[in-house]
């Protein structure tokens, strides 16, 4: 009998931003799909079009084995800068 050859699973292509994302919304999102190589990825404004308040979905594989706790955590380091002027930030995260 033949060894039995492992194959890779093809991973899913990056999410691509919608078209209705605004310029912030364009930025955090092509931001977190450099950082976190998300399979699925989700980012509003949710504070009326201001960019104070965001809401954001992330599934990616990078969270395997992470407490949520610790998945956020890796999100707020990747936008610390743009969180320092957000009056706060929505976030579900997924190990995918």
């Amino acid at each position: 009998c033949p060894p039995r050859r492992a194959y890779s699973t093809p991973s899913a292509p990056p999410p691509e931003p919608p078209d209705y994302l605004n310029e912030a919304e364009l930025r955090i999102f092509n931001k977190v799909k450099v950082e976190l190589e998300p399979v699925r990825l989700e980012v509003q404004d949710i504070s009326g079009g201001c960019g104070t308040m965001y809401a954001l979905e992330i599934e990616s594989p990078k969270f395997q084995g992470l407490t949520v706790f610790k998945q956020h955590k890796m999100v707020n380091e990747v936008l610390k800068e743009d969180i320092k002027g957000w009056h706060g930030v929505q976030l579900r995260t997924k190990a995918a």
